[in-house]
């Protein structure tokens, strides 16, 4: 496979750190990008393979404006790094004050930048406004850019490029890429080793689009139930299990050279209310939220999480009242001290409202006071620059907090800087697939039916809401490809159901209901076989094809409780 190293994307990095030890291969790594050989020292001598000691170096010439520009990552509008349209420009020129992407990185000294995609039914959308990815090549084309505007900067150093993209429901280049089941998936598959794989080829994906960051996986453990708004982007309700995959989503991530992130610590499961919109209640005592919140947080730090995302969260046990974010006993007793994290620790969206409820500039102060690293797109990318700016003047950030919270970052960048960037030809290969494929199909759950055997029999009709007609579509093309007949109507009936569907959206008609989502609306359903998939994705719909004509057992198991219903009808 052709490769090319991320530093001649930037040519600056070659004098820069290099990665620390390779990672033992694993399984999940068969057919990774090769290690950089030998790299030149940095100009200072310091050792190559010793990113902490290259990053102290870099901090020590850094100016408070320098530093201060490093902790800030914002989004921008525009889905090229130096030319966009007017719409574009005006927007950015709201947010930053330039016209560009770049501008926006060359002004402000960033050190990272998210990039962001809006969709209606994408949960996350209101912190989301824009969209600058479309597709692969795309990607790869303004993260180039945005580098090559980075390596102009006084600290030489990599940017830190960040995308959500947990797949399921929050998923933001979806065009052309392997896309993976949701976490839930992964949960009901009850299979690491599947996991490892397909986030694996996921890593390679996005290092391939010139990603440095994932904000992934979703380490929330949710209640028995399933219930709250994290819903399918958690493994599930057991915390154990959620540890195993956690740390197995963290192993295939990094060993393809991106960056994993642990969110939304101290853990969104167990909360009602939308961190988007107000600050939720984590009500648990301190005892309970110790074994049903942190094991996943722990397992991903032992795993080496190069982040940890705080959550703008009320851990009342801890903190009563302070949303996490601005927690020194969370951020930093619990999760330095009694975790023993070092990586990064990146705040969720500063633009969220429990965020807001301090100016810009302060909030930034308090964020970083509190024990974050990098402050995820602020509201206000002048006034929070100027915040730290002021608060190393006044002294209520001190200098050696903002150096700590840049050395981490730093270290953080030249540890993944010089892996080597896959070529854009591995985004949705035969090999990514066939890894993904194989989890999607260990999750399929029977909840209610039988197991054996076609699941039906003659000609069947496929339904879903207008919203679905993308999965049905997938799914009665693999229906036919399994040799099951599919006619317009009159057939018996397959219904699908996905994200924000109600009781309304089911169909009582339905000899066999799919629930391509969190399943907890199965306990409302009729029909006599009840299938989950928790995920819509071209390869859950071939997965659940198999099953339905018999080709494929059923081997998953639901991660929560649904209803009265057993975690599967189908004998483990």
């Amino acid at each position: 496979m052709k490769t090319l190293s991320r530093a001649l994307v930037v040519p600056l990095l070659l004098l820069l750190g290099a990665c620390g030890d390779e990672p033992a291969p694993t399984p999940a790594a068969t057919g990774s990008v090769p290690p950089v050989a030998s790299v030149p020292p940095s100009a200072s001598g310091a050792p190559v393979g010793d990113p902490a000691a290259r990053a102290a170096e870099v901090v020590a010439r850094l100016s408070d404006e320098d530093l201060a520009g490093q902790v800030l990552m914002p989004y921008a509008y525009g889905s090229s790094a130096t030319a966009v349209d007017p719409d574009n420009a005006k927007a950015n020129q709201g947010l930053a004050g330039v016209d560009t992407p770049a501008e926006m990185i060359t002004k402000y000294r960033l050190g990272g930048l998210i990039l962001v995609g809006f969709t209606v039914d994408d949960p996350t959308s209101t912190t989301n406004p824009t969209t600058n990815v479309e597709n692969p090549k795309q990607v790869r084309e303004l993260t180039t850019g945005l580098q090559q505007a980075a390596a102009g900067l006084p600290a030489t150093a990599p940017l830190m490029i960040g995308m959500d993209q947990e797949y399921g429901v929050v998923t933001r280049v979806a065009d052309g890429v392997t896309m993976l089941p949701s976490a839930m998936a992964f949960g009901a598959a009850r299979k690491p080793a599947l996991t490892e794989a397909a986030w694996h080829a996921a890593g390679e994906e996005l290092a391939a689009m010139g990603i440095t960051v994932d904000f992934a996986p979703v380490a929330d453990t949710l209640n028995t139930g399933g219930g709250g708004v994290i819903g399918s982007r958690s493994f599930g309700s057991d915390a154990r299990v959620n540890a195993g995959q956690v740390a197995a989503a963290v192993r295939g991530l990094q060993s393809a050279g991106v960056a994993a992130t642990l969110k939304h610590f101290p853990g969104h499961g167990h909360t009602t209310a939308d961190s988007h919109s107000e600050l939720p209640l984590i009500g648990q005592s301190r005892g309970a939220w110790e074994t049903q919140d942190l094991p996943p947080f722990r397992s991903g730090i032992e795993a080496g999480a190069g982040l940890v995302m705080s959550g703008h969260l009320n851990l009342a046990s801890v903190d009563k009242g302070v949303p996490a974010t601005f927690s020194h006993k969370i951020m930093t007793e619990v999760l330095r001290g009694q975790l023993k994290f070092t990586g990064v620790a990146v705040t969720d969206a500063m633009n969220m409202a429990p965020a807001k409820k301090w100016p810009a500039g302060e909030a930034a102060v308090r964020a970083l006071n509190a024990g974050n690293d990098m402050l995820l797109m602020p509201p206000d990318i002048g006034a929070a620059r100027d915040g730290i700016l002021a608060g190393l003047k006044t002294g209520s950030l001190k200098r050696e907090r903002l150096t700590e919270a840049v050395t981490r970052i730093l270290t953080l960048k030249f540890t993944t800087a010089l892996t080597p960037q896959p070529d854009l030809a591995v985004v949705g290969s035969a090999a990514h697939q066939k890894a993904v494929a194989a989890a999607d199909a260990a999750a399929v759950t029977i909840l209610r039916g039988r197991c054996a055997g076609p699941l039906t029999t003659g000609p069947v009709s496929v339904t879903a809401p207008a919203s679905r007609e993308v999965a049905r579509t997938n799914l009665i093309k693999a229906l036919q490809a399994a040799g099951v007949p599919v006619q317009t109507s009159g057939g018996t009936v397959i219904h699908l159901a996905g994200y924000g569907d109600e009781r309304v959206d089911l169909d009582d008609r339905a000899a066999i209901t799919v629930m391509m989502d969190s399943p907890g609306l199965l306990a409302a359903a009729t029909s006599p076989t009840l299938i989950a998939t928790y995920s819509s994705s071209r390869l859950s719909m071939e997965a659940l094809a198999a099953v339905i004509a018999g080709k494929a057992a059923a081997p998953g198991r639901s991660p929560i409780a649904v209803g009265k219903l057993p975690r599967t009808a189908c004998a483990a």
